[in-house]
């Protein structure tokens, strides 16, 4: 499995444990709760959920709206196909949010991964925290070292574009500290709003990771990828 088949499961299995929804909602609310999936298509999504009914960790159900069951017929097509998570699914789910491997610190698995902190534990959002801002120091320093060697052979326009760089890391650092800190001090961030998973900091609609360069917000995460 990929490991960008594997955030996209991962990303299924955590909407699905909040409701049983049709293919149309998931890819709706990966869309736009889940800034990692800004741009993914059918055709990425349902191989994925045919995968997970083959696990046992999803299982299918004709829609048992009032609206799918007059719209079927009249349109000459079947009901949508609901998906539901399974006791196995949710039980896979949960091991998955204990994980706090490298995977969980990269780029694009780190923004799927803080979307469900609020039903992650407090011992699991710290590690996979510290663990992010890790990687990043690590980042940080090596660009600065780039940084040196090649100052005087850049144009000042391709200079100006490391500098950018390195100031968007370095506020994401300083996120993270402040998200640390309030871990450590027992605080939590406010809570989603129904059916949101996350708050966008970057153009005002709710439930959408910053991407990376982002400035986050005080009380915001930040990253993404497609």
């Amino acid at each position: 499995m990929s490991r960008r088949s594997g955030i996209l499961e991962f990303a299924v299995l955590g909407l699905l444990r909040e409701s049983p929804m049709h293919g149309y909602e998931l890819r709706k609310r990966l869309n736009t709760s889940l800034g990692v999936f800004r741009a993914f298509s059918y055709g990425t999504l349902y191989p994925c959920l045919k995968t997970l009914v083959a696990n046992g960790w999803l299982i299918e159900e004709p829609g048992h709206t009032t609206e799918d069951a007059l719209a079927a017929p009249l349109a000459g097509r079947r009901a949508k196909i609901v998906y539901r998570l399974t006791a196995e699914g949710k039980e896979h789910f949960e091991e998955l949010l204990s994980q706090t491997g490298p995977d969980a610190y990269e780029d694009e698995h780190f923004a799927a991964r803080f979307a469900f902190f609020g039903q992650t534990s407090r011992d699991v959002r710290m590690r996979v925290l510290e663990g992010r801002r890790s990687r990043l120091e690590e980042r940080l320093e090596k660009m600065s070292a780039s940084l040196a060697r090649t100052r005087e052979r850049l144009d000042d326009y391709t200079l100006e574009l490391q500098r950018h760089g390195m100031e968007s890391v370095e506020r994401e650092v300083r996120w993270l500290n402040e998200l640390i800190e309030s871990e450590r001090a027992g605080r939590d961030l406010k809570g989603p709003v129904h059916g949101e998973t996350a708050r966008d900091t970057t153009e005002g609609a709710p439930g959408v990771l910053p991407r990376p360069g982002d400035t986050p917000g005080p009380d915001t995460p930040g990253d993404t990828a497609t």
